[in-house]
């Protein structure tokens, strides 16, 4: 059973969950978050978001007082009152900028790092300032795959000698030190919160992306949003916790898996697929 009053950590990926995937409006999981900061319970951002496009997002979330997740999993950054510097797993952003151009011969794709902040912008529907914030990279790069499926695999392959991996998001391939997830980092927040309030606590987490796999596998409890693109994603059998399907896309998804798991305080258990 969970419950408002329970401890409880809340980890929700950004782009296509919380935030309506081409809009980026989140109006529909407002009274959520509303409800949620009511009965202070953290709400923890884990996105593929830059550190610096988070922070705006959480700002305007009312979301400041939590730590979240950078790129994949690959930053954590605390609120001030943690005292804590920020966290990067990985590879450095340098080293796979450095890694990529090796392998540029080989592959036809294009990275942030290969473009201006307009063509960001172009590729993100952003503005130019928000731009600037998502090439602000620690530990990932994303990327366009020009190139064909069988070279995909190949590419892999050849990350991978470079003790690199790649995952995908709703928009983007992102290119991160091998190991980098969302769900590595969740656990290790999860282990800091423990740490720091000397008590256990539930994790339930909402995403909707292929990058979100790890993440969902994480936590004690899991909504896979319903994407607005490509095939339905499946979970291993070998998942931890207990998952729910959203029927809707976006926020609204996003509000709906809540409902099922808080607002009638009672996990019901989910056939899935």
């Amino acid at each position: 059973m969970l419950t408002l009053k329970d401890n409880l950590l809340i980890f929700s990926d950004l782009d296509g969950s919380l935030l309506d995937h081409d809009s980026y409006s989140w109006q529909a999981a407002q009274p959520w978050l509303q409800r949620l900061n009511a009965a202070r319970l953290p709400v923890i951002i884990a996105s593929s978001k830059t550190a610096a496009e988070i922070i705006v997002l959480q700002q305007r979330l009312g979301l400041s007082a939590f730590p979240f997740i950078a790129e994949n999993g690959a930053q954590v950054v605390f609120p001030a009152a943690w005292h804590r510097p920020a966290r990067v797993f990985g590879a450095d952003y340098a080293a796979i900028v450095n890694a990529l151009r090796r392998l540029r011969a080989s592959f036809a794709f294009r990275g942030f790092a290969d473009v201006d902040d307009a063509t960001v912008a172009q590729w993100c529907g952003f503005t130019p300032a928000e731009a600037r914030l998502a090439r602000q990279r620690a530990g990932t790069e994303p990327l366009r795959w020009l190139d064909d499926e069988r070279q995909l695999a190949q590419f892999r392959r050849a990350l991978a000698q470079q003790r690199l991996a790649l995952t995908r998001g709703g928009r983007f391939y992102h290119v991160m030190g091998r190991g980098v997830s969302k769900g590595r980092a969740a656990r290790w927040l999860t282990r800091r919160y423990q740490l720091r309030h000397q008590r256990a606590f539930a994790t339930l987490a909402l995403g909707d992306g292929p990058n979100d796999l790890p993440l969902l596998q994480s936590a004690d409890y899991a909504v896979l949003i319903r994407a607005r693109h490509g095939a339905a994603l499946r979970l291993p059998a070998t998942r931890r916790g207990r998952l729910y399907r959203s029927r809707q896309t976006g926020p609204a998804g996003w509000s709906e898996g809540l409902d099922h798991f808080l607002l009638s305080g009672n996990v019901r258990r989910i056939a899935h697929e």
